[in-house]
């Protein structure tokens, strides 16, 4: 029996399929605030006011908006307990924690490189003239 033809799927230019699985991964780490929500729960579960006082410069909604993606992914859950007034709190899934490891060494490779793409950036500006 012979095997059945197959289409061959799109590529882009860089070798990336199109709907390649490894693309999911840049996508998810592309978003604004991902990895630094994910960061920021490293700890453990917390209350968004917590979150949002650790993070820095996030707006209430983006936060919100953040979390309720991540949650959408598997990658963090929400916890409401039933008291008065109402807590919730947000906590990595154990999908989440498995990018602990990946937004480590980014951090890594920030801190010892970013005065390099600083200082290029700052070339490219003045070569534009700005």
């Amino acid at each position: 029996m012979s095997e059945p033809a197959t289409t061959p799927r799109p590529t882009a230019p860089d070798g990336f399929i199109a709907d390649c699985r490894a693309r999911l991964g840049f996508d998810l780490l592309a978003r604004t605030w991902t990895a630094v929500v994910i960061f920021g729960l490293r700890e453990g579960p917390r209350r968004p006011g917590e979150l949002r006082a650790a993070i820095g410069g996030i707006s209430a909604k983006v936060l919100n908006d953040t979390l309720r993606g991540l949650e959408d992914d598997g990658l963090v859950e929400r916890r409401r307990y039933a008291e008065a007034p109402p807590r919730v709190e947000y906590g990595l899934t154990p999908l989440g924690k498995t990018l602990l490891g990946p937004i480590e060494a980014l951090g890594a490779w920030s801190v010892e490189y970013a005065d390099a793409v600083v200082e290029a950036q700052e070339r490219a500006e003045r070569r534009r003239g700005r």
